[in-house]
């Protein structure tokens, strides 16, 4: 059966860029830019899955840190 959907989280890199991972699938990547990381994890989901396993969407989801100082 085709899932509907894969998710990845994207957090920054402490040695710059973004690493990406799959919730719920043993899949990671990464990239220098967002726009690398986004065709990164195309591959690695292409690589991944078998073309009738193939999710019909990929949901990324950006985590970020920040910190206000009172």
């Amino acid at each position: 059966m085709k899932n509907k959907e894969i998710i990845f989280l994207i957090e920054e890199s402490l040695d710059a860029g973004f690493e990406a991972k799959a919730v719920g699938f043993p899949i990671f990547t990464e990239g220098e830019s967002e726009d690398e990381v986004r065709q990164n994890i195309l591959e690695a989901v292409r690589c991944h899955f078998d073309e009738n396993e193939m999710p019909a969407f990929i949901n990324i989801r950006f985590l970020r840190e920040e910190q206000i100082a009172l």
